[in-house]
């Protein structure tokens, strides 16, 4: 099923950072994006959300996996360091010299990931609820749209 043309249109013209909505890890890693995304580039959703669940479907990937961080980009959807690192490099300023870790292999990259990601809930705790973002930032959420 085809995107609406809101999303469509939003999806077109920014990035999009699809996160664990109930993990605390994952939600600070939103807080921390929020105000050092200072040009408004990029969108948030949750990963458990009707919009990221349909984000996901539209570039090929499995809805019910939700120990990813996905950033949907000019059409492409980038997961795990990947998606992290694009992030960084999309902040731009001091931040996306961290790119540079883009050089480090794959599957070394997403073996420290997975590490995170299997105890994210353990070291960073879960919530019962997505955050509520600050009003300024509410905009910038798909599903408060």
């Amino acid at each position: 099923m085809p995107l609406d043309k809101r999303l469509q249109d939003i999806a077109d013209n920014h990035a999009i950072v699809c996160y664990d909505g109930v993990c605390g890890f994952c939600q600070r890693v939103v807080q921390f994006l929020l105000p050092r995304d200072r040009h408004g580039a990029f969108y948030y959703t949750a990963l458990q959300s009707p919009t990221g669940q349909a984000l996901l479907k539209e570039h090929g990937l499995d809805p019910s996996s939700l120990s990813t961080f996905v950033l949907i980009d000019a059409g492409r959807a980038y997961v795990r360091s990947t998606a992290g690192l694009r992030v960084l490099l999309r902040l731009g300023g001091w931040w996306r010299l961290l790119y540079a870790a883009i050089i480090v292999p794959v599957p070394i990259r997403d073996a420290v990931y997975s590490l995170i990601a299997r105890n994210r809930y353990r070291f960073f705790g879960k919530t019962d609820a997505c955050m509520l973002p600050v009003p300024e930032a509410r905009g910038r959420f798909l599903d408060r749209l």
